[in-house]
């Protein structure tokens, strides 16, 4: 139990407009996928209506989300004195339509490694969580 003089906690939790906000001021990004065990990659991305997405080029990642679609995602940032994170959890869907590929902007999306990248894949998102707490002093 607190005590009296405990202070609440400086940790705030962000509202999902909050969270989709500031992921539109990233754009990297961290995938978490599991199939036969737990693997994080670095991926370049970007949001548009309410969805992440990102290119792949063929390899275990895609192999991955192929075999199971269950992902996490998180980004993570800092705001003036403050820092963020947001996570979340959802399906990884590998675009096939030429419309939906064009309609998301990934198209002009340019990654930071080198490659080709013909693999555009969405993350639909079941749920997304946020926080934000000051930095350390």
């Amino acid at each position: 139990m607190p005590n009296a003089g405990d202070s609440p906690s400086p940790i705030e939790s962000l509202d999902p407009d909050a969270c989709w906000n500031l992921l539109e001021t990233q754009s990297l990004g961290r995938l978490a996928v599991a199939a036969e065990r737990v693997e994080i990659f670095p991926v370049n991305f970007l949001v548009h209506e309410r969805s992440v997405y990102f290119a792949s080029a063929p390899g275990s990642k895609l192999m991955e989300i192929l075999h199971d679609p269950h992902v996490a995602f998180e980004a993570d940032g800092s705001a003036s004195a403050d820092l963020w994170s947001v996570v979340i959890h959802g399906r990884a869907v590998r675009l096939a339509r030429d419309s939906d590929i064009e309609g998301s902007g990934v198209l002009r999306f340019k990654g930071w490694h080198p490659g080709e990248k013909h693999n555009y894949v969405r993350i639909i998102p079941d749920e997304i969580t946020g926080r934000r707490f000051p930095r350390a002093e």
